[in-house]
C-alpha cells in the first residue's frame, strides 16, 4: 500500500514535470505573441487607474478611454519620434565608432604602459570587447524596434481591456454564481500589481530623465536614447541599471576620453544609487515580498524565455506566479520558497 502511494506520487511529480515543460517550450515558441500581450497587458494597467478616475468624474465609459487611449497614443508618438531619430544616427555612427573604439584602447594601453602597467591589447578587444557591446546594444533598441511595428495591435488590445476593467469583477461574480461575492485576496495583489508597476514606472521616468539631463551637460552624443535605455532597463531589478550605463560610458570614453568616462559613471552611480536606494523605498513603503536569490533568477529565466520584456516584466510575472501557488494548497509550500527571507506565513485562501 505504501509503495502503491510512493508510486503515484513519483507519477505525479514525474507528469508534473512534463507538462511544465511542455508548457515552457510552447510560451517559448508562442514568444512575439506572448510578448504582445504582457505589452498590451502592462499599458492597461497603467491606463487604468485614470480610466477609472474619469469614470467617477461621471464621464461614460467608452469617453474616458477614449481620452485616455489619445495621451497613451500622443505619449508613444512623442516618445518614438525623439527617440528615433538618436537611434536612427547611433546606427549610422556604429561603424565609424568601432574604430574610434579600437583608436581609443591604443592610447589607453599606451597610456597605462607608459605608468609601468603592462596591459595587452587584446584584453581590451577580445575580453572587455568594448565594439561587441556597442553592438550588442544596437541589437537590442532593433529588437525593441520590431515590437514596437506591432503598436498598432497593442494599442487595439488596451482598449479592449480598459473597456472591460470595470465590468470584469461582475462577469466573474456571475460565473460564480453569487452577485454579492468579494474577491479580498485577489484585489489586494490586483492592486499591489498596479501600484508597483505605477510607482516603477514614474521611478524609471525619473531615472531616464536624470541620465538624460547629465549626459547632455557633459556634451555626449544621444543622451536622449541613453536616458530611455536607463528608464527602459531600470525595470530590471539589480542588474538593469549597470547595463544600462555600459554603452554610455564606452561612448563618454570615445568621445570625452577617459575623465568623461569617469564622470558619466559617477553620474549614473548617483543617480542610481539616489533613486533606488534612497527614493524607492520610502515611495514604495514595502517589499516585494521575494526573495534576492528569486528576483535575480526570475531575471535570468523569464529573460531567457521571452528576450528583453521579459527581463523588464520579470518581478510581476513572478509575483503573479507567487500570488497563484499561495492559494492552492499543493502548491503553497513553493510560494514560500519563493517568498522573501522574512516573509510571514500566507493565509489560507477565503
Amino acid at each position: 500500500m505504501v509503495e502503491q502511494i510512493n508510486l503515484s506520487r513519483a507519477m505525479y511529480i514525474l507528469i508534473s514535470a512534463a507538462a511544465l515543460v511542455i508548457i515552457i517550450a510552447g510560451i517559448n515558441l508562442a514568444q512575439s505573441i506572448v510578448v504582445l500581450f504582457l505589452i498590451s497587458f502592462f499599458l492597461a494597467l497603467l491606463g487604468t487607474p485614470p480610466v477609472l478616475w474619469l469614470k467617477e468624474k461621471h464621464i461614460p465609459s467608452g469617453f474616458a478611454v477614449l481620452i485616455v487611449m489619445i495621451v497613451m497614443i500622443a505619449i508613444i508618438l512623442l516618445i518614438s519620434v525623439q527617440i528615433g531619430s538618436s537611434f536612427s544616427g547611433f546606427i549610422g555612427e556604429l561603424p565609424a565608432l568601432q574604430t574610434r573604439i579600437q583608436e581609443q584602447v591604443l592610447e589607453l594601453t599606451a597610456l597605462l604602459k607608459s605608468k609601468g602597467i603592462i596591459v595587452n591589447k587584446k584584453f581590451f578587444l577580445e575580453y572587455v570587447n568594448p565594439e561587441a557591446i556597442m553592438k550588442l546594444t544596437a541589437d537590442l533598441l532593433t529588437g525593441l524596434s520590431s515590437v514596437i511595428s506591432d503598436l498598432v495591435l497593442i494599442l487595439l488590445t488596451v482598449t479592449f481591456i480598459l473597456l472591460e476593467v470595470s465590468s470584469f469583477p461582475l462577469k466573474l461574480r456571475a460565473v460564480l454564481g453569487d452577485p454579492k461575492q468579494k474577491f479580498p485576496q485577489f484585489t489586494k495583489f490586483a492592486n499591489d500589481m498596479k501600484r508597483y508597476m505605477i510607482i516603477k514606472t514614474l521611478i524609471s521616468l525619473a531615472t531616464g530623465i536624470l541620465i538624460a539631463t547629465w549626459l547632455y551637460i557633459l556634451n555626449v552624443d544621444y543622451p536622449l536614447l541613453w536616458g530611455f535605455l536607463a528608464f527602459l532597463l531600470n525595470y530590471i531589478p539589480n542588474i538593469g541599471s549597470i547595463v544600462a550605463a555600459i554603452p554610455a560610458v564606452i561612448l563618454a570614453f570615445i568621445q570625452l576620453g577617459l575623465g568623461g568616462a569617469v564622470m558619466v559613471t559617477l553620474g549614473y552611480i548617483t543617480v542610481n544609487f539616489v533613486v533606488g536606494n534612497v527614493i524607492e523605498p520610502r515611495v514604495t513603503g514595502r517589499k516585494l515580498g521575494l526573495s534576492t536569490l528569486v528576483v535575480f533568477i526570475s531575471v535570468i529565466f523569464w529573460g531567457g524565455l521571452l528576450g528583453l520584456v521579459g527581463a523588464i516584466l520579470s518581478i510581476p510575472l513572478t509575483m503573479t506566479l507567487k500570488f497563484a501557488f499561495e492559494n492552492h494548497e499543493s502548491t503553497r509550500w513553493f510560494a514560500l520558497l519563493l517568498g522573501s527571507e522574512k516573509m510571514d506565513q500566507p493565509s489560507s485562501p477565503k
